[in-house]
């Protein structure tokens, strides 16, 4: 008999790929790939030919939605991982641009800590709403390009 609880990762995994991939335009322009997703953080991929500036470096703009799409999708798993249906929006957010990022690029979302999600379930479960901060790193070969915070709403959805 299959565990359930990998089961419903793997479902929740499959639901996430398919949603950026089809319900995203700009994932595809950008050439974004899910990458995957470790001790609750998800890593997404893009590639620089799809995403260079005039200068032949990454595109701040790519970088930045890369990033803020890794929060996202953060953000998403955790709702459905929890059967809490909901939507997931980005609040506010800041970046910082570390150096120019020359190639091929990934962006890892830094797992929330147990209590940031226990905090989150627990306020959207009663409130309908939630809030949970987010740190994401973009980095290519070279290491560290660029990271950024950002702020991201989950709304329950009544079913």
């Amino acid at each position: 008999m299959p565990d359930v609880t990998v089961t419903r990762e793997a479902a929740a995994l499959r639901a996430l790929r398919r949603k950026l991939t089809t319900e995203m335009p700009l994932t595809q322009r950008l050439g974004i790939r899910f990458a995957g997703a470790e001790h609750g953080g998800v890593r997404l991929r893009a590639p620089l030919a799809a995403n260079i500036n005039h200068r032949g470096t990454a595109f701040a703009g790519s970088l930045n939605a890369l990033a803020t799409l890794a929060g996202w999708a953060t953000v998403w798993l955790i709702l459905r991982r929890h059967d809490l249906p909901g939507q997931v929006v980005i609040q506010d957010s800041t970046v910082h641009y570390v150096r120019p990022v020359t190639g091929d690029f990934e962006a890892r979302c830094e797992p929330p800590t147990h209590d940031a999600i226990q905090h989150l379930l627990q306020v959207v479960r009663r409130r309908g709403r939630g809030r949970i901060e987010l740190t994401v790193t973009v980095r290519d070969r070279q290491g560290p390009g660029v990271t950024f915070k950002g702020r991201y709403v989950a709304l329950a959805i009544e079913q």
